[in-house]
């Protein structure tokens, strides 16, 4: 097996990993809660529409959503139930979006992960591209690292973009979020069968898994297992612990030596990326024919009684997480749907999960309070931390500067596009300038400038 022990990308920060929460806690299943809401937005793209009205029976695993645009995913139920209403409902990104509101069936039992089904036995033969692709779509799965893009849109074969090689993400470099590396070590022989299959779909002979190097028993369980493949060009990549390794642009230019051009995805240069996760529900969809309606979720931090990681079925609200997890230390202050560098604060504890929540981060008023009045906003200094930290290699004193003054044609010439938001120049910035709000607040303007041309 070749491996490069400190495989990684320019620029990158190392922020406080805080896995110590929750990393030695196993998967643990939560009980069926009484009501869920199902957002039809879960995932970039076209929004679905209901498939359900109020008052209808639905069982677990039921399509209740759709699109027919070609980037979007289905959404099932995860639940028996009725239908009580199909509302706005709040949206950890969107602020509030449509939702199906389910009361869930009573005596209704909790669905259970499926990795004691797969072993080193498997092998995707019987399966051909046309079916996986289309197991694929009609799961309703997206990529689960964060972003939620459409895997059926990623994987299928496309004549005039050819796939070289699949990598797969098992970074997961967000501080404090732990619930990759538990599958990992939990559910080895699931994802490695997804991803076979994602290989196979794709019709990539290639394979290159990059896990961090700060997670060895996830690198050595993997590195056994993928002895078993010998239909695959297949190999573990120790990558370097930074943030954000994980970054699909970011891995593949540490796993595979190029870079994506801006503006651009993966498939340009010969490339597909998914997160492990993805692969789990993968396998999930095309070998039992099950949708994507539960996933892991890493519960965590020094303000929840219970940290851990559960699997929870997509619709549960963070209070119901919340509940079941013991509730909240009287420091607690503040609820980070993700991990601190990119995921969102909320303020509804209603907010359901989605299929891309990979973690739920809560706060002390201490760690809050540190944050917004020790480190109070000064000036720029043109100190140029920001540019080195950059994994994109833009200048996002120079965007946001433009998107401070309104000058949004400015901060497009700058690459503000490019942007992946992943918040190392606010991190770094000694000034303690908020650089990555200014630039999302910028593309939400230039979005609404368009929408209304």
């Amino acid at each position: 097996m070749e491996t490069r022990a400190k495989a990684t990308f320019p620029g990158g920060v190392h922020p406080p990993e805080g896995k110590q929460y929750s990393q030695d806690r196993p998967i643990e299943v939560v009980p069926t809660p009484k009501q869920v809401t199902v957002l039809l937005s879960q995932h970039l793209g076209a929004p679905c529409k209901a498939l359900v009205n109020k008052k209808d029976a639905v069982k677990a695993g039921q399509k209740i959503g759709s699109s027919d645009a070609f980037v979007s995913a289905a959404i099932h139920s995860p639940v028996d139930g009725t239908v009580k209403d199909i509302v706005l409902a709040p949206h950890p990104v969107l602020g509030r979006t449509m939702g199906v509101v389910i009361d869930t069936a009573p005596q209704s039992e909790p669905k259970k992960p499926c990795a004691d089904k797969f072993d080193l036995k498997f092998s995707p033969e019987q399966w051909p591209t046309e079916k996986i692709c289309q197991a694929i779509k009609e799961a309703g799965i997206v990529g689960m690292g964060g972003a939620g893009f459409p895997a059926r849109v990623k994987i299928e074969p496309n004549p005039a973009m050819p796939k070289e090689v699949l990598i797969v993400n098992g970074c997961e470099c967000e501080p404090f979020l732990t619930c990759d590396y538990r599958m990992m070590l939990e559910w080895t022989w699931q994802i490695l069968a997804g991803i076979r299959l994602a290989a196979k779909a794709s019709d990539v002979e290639k394979v290159r898994i990059g896990i961090e190097d700060n997670k060895p028993e996830a690198i050595e369980i993997f590195s056994q297992a993928i002895q078993s493949c010998t239909d695959l060009d297949i190999q573990v990549v120790p990558v370097k612990t930074k943030y954000p390794q994980g970054g699909e642009r970011q891995l593949i230019q540490a796993i595979w030596n190029k870079t994506v051009p801006t503006n651009n995805i993966p498939p340009t240069i010969g490339v597909v990326v998914i997160n492990v996760a993805t692969a789990a529900a993968i396998a999930e969809a095309v070998v039992l024919g099950q949708p994507l309606t539960h996933r892991v979720v890493s519960v965590t931090g020094r303000a929840i009684a219970k940290p851990g990681n559960y699997y929870c079925p997509v619709g549960m609200s963070v209070q119901e997480v919340i509940n079941h997890c013991g509730g909240l230390n009287e420091s607690a202050a503040k609820v980070v749907m993700g991990g601190p560098m990119m995921g969102f604060a909320i303020a509804d504890l209603s907010t359901p999960l989605t299929k891309t929540s990979g973690g739920l981060t809560f706060l002390t008023r201490a760690e809050v309070t540190e944050a917004k009045f020790k480190h109070q906003q000064t000036a720029c200094i043109r100190c140029g931390r920001c540019l080195s930290a950059c994994p994109e290699n833009l200048n996002p004193t120079r965007i946001a500067h433009a998107v401070k003054h309104n000058n949004l044609d400015l901060a497009q010439q700058y690459f503000m596009s490019g942007c992946i938001e992943c918040g190392a120049c606010s991190y770094v910035c000694p000034a303690h300038i908020e650089l990555t709000g200014y630039i999302k607040t910028g593309k939400l303007l230039v979005a609404r400038t368009k929408k209304k041309a």
